[in-house]
């Protein structure tokens, strides 16, 4: 290296001398120009090898089914690879630029010397970062993976190389071992903690919400105390991005899903049923027993004819049957029917404690669509249905007087 660098430098300096230079002014420009000469040999070469390398891994890549390593070997993943070329050159040829003629080094060799390295330093972040980045795209394609908040994690593994980074870039400016920086960081711990404590308390959260699958893109949650309701679309180190059901984005801490509970509906999507659970209050004054007439009456009606003869004899001489609960079975018949209600899961028509509002009729089934619209819409047919056939067996709906009601 010795006798490269002594030779460059007796080149330059006697073009420097022909042109008229004055000798001391020589040998300060030679060194800048056998610097120059170096970058641009090393741009040359990361050049040559970006284009080559790049075309090369890429026709390979296109020629594999795989998909992984069209990720892998992408124009920007192979550009900041070959990005760290440059400065790898600058650095190993930079002794022929500055050594002296008894083979020390000035201090100029020694500014430029950490200049290098902290580019170096700054590339190969870039690129790990950007391998991180296309790794974490790779995993999420992988069915385990799918809608699992991976992101927090890759944000997490890019600010940890970030912060290694930093403390190399700081050790080489001062010209001090990164463990005493180290040492530092740890008796000024409390005051990063403070600084950093959301992103701190995010990465905890997201290691929690993703280890025990708690939570992953696509699911729908609210929160009724924070007033949150929708789907959620992001899930990163500090944010949790929620599209809510008037398309407006709704932001929350990642660790407020881990001190506060929430409903994840995603369940009962996966479930195959999404439960009705409605209630209609009985005017108990219309509750009476179901004698011969009024069995009769209900045998003259199609809706009410094939439940009473499911209905054994014995039970209606009895005496014990009364229009509720007639009532009550043809609503359950009704459910167990319907082809919009799930028949594998629980159909249940009960009461409820009577109040000063009547008797309440509960409703509990579940609809085999869970898509909103066409489970309101089957709500509102069994509501509808069930107050319709009420005066059938000379039930009344309570509901509070109103003002027409006061007139008459």
């Amino acid at each position: 290296m010795e006798v490269i660098s002594h030779f460059f430098r007796e080149w330059a300096e006697s073009i420097l001398l022909q042109l008229g230079f004055s000798i001391d002014t020589a040998s300060v420009l030679n060194r800048w120009i056998i610097l120059l000469i170096i970058i641009l040999f090393a741009l040359c070469i990361d050049t040559v090898i970006r284009m080559g390398v790049s075309r090369l891994l890429q026709q390979i890549a296109s020629r594999t089914k795989a998909t992984w390593d069209d990720h892998l070997f992408d124009k920007v993943v192979i550009r900041r690879m070959c990005n760290f070329i440059t400065p790898t050159i600058i650095y190993i040829l930079l002794p022929i630029a500055f050594l002296t003629n008894d083979g020390s080094s000035d201090g100029m060799h020694l500014i430029v010397k950490r200049v290098v390295e902290v580019y170096m330093v700054i590339t190969c972040i870039r690129f790990i970062n950007t391998l991180l980045k296309v790794c974490f795209n790779i995993a999420e394609q992988h069915p385990a993976w799918q809608g699992k908040p991976i992101k927090g994690l890759m944000q997490t593994v890019q600010g940890i190389v970030i912060g290694i980074g930093l403390i190399l870039v700081v050790s080489i400016l001062i010209d001090k071992s990164p463990t005493l920086l180290l040492t530092g960081l740890g008796a000024s711990a409390a005051v990063l903690m403070l600084i950093f404590k959301d992103s701190i308390l995010g990465l905890v959260a997201g290691v929690q919400l993703s280890a025990n699958n708690m939570l992953k893109v696509g699911d729908w949650i609210s929160l009724p105390k924070r007033g949150v309701d929708g789907e959620v679309e992001e899930v990163s180190l500090t944010t949790i991005k929620i599209r809510a059901w008037d398309k407006t984005l709704q932001m929350l801490p990642p660790y407020l899903l881990i001190s506060e509970p929430f409903d994840n509906w995603q369940a009962m999507r996966s479930s195959g049923g999404r439960r009705i659970k409605r209630s209609l209050n009985i005017d108990m004054t219309t509750i009476r027993l179901a004698d011969e007439p009024f069995i009769e009456s209900l045998r003259k009606n199609d809706i009410s004819r094939k439940l009473i003869e499911s209905i054994s004899t014995q039970s209606l001489e009895g005496g014990t049957l009364t229009n509720l609960d007639l009532f009550m079975r043809s609503v359950n018949d009704y459910l167990l029917h319907h082809p919009r209600v799930n028949p594998n899961m629980m159909v249940m028509v009960r009461q409820l404690q009577p109040s000063q509002w009547g008797l309440p009729i509960e409703l509990y089934c579940f609809s085999a669509d869970v898509n909103w619209v066409p489970y309101e819409n089957l709500q509102t047919e069994i509501i509808s249905y069930v107050v319709a056939i009420a005066p059938l067996f000379g039930l009344r709906m309570y509901q509070a007087p109103s003002g027409m009601d006061l007139r008459g």
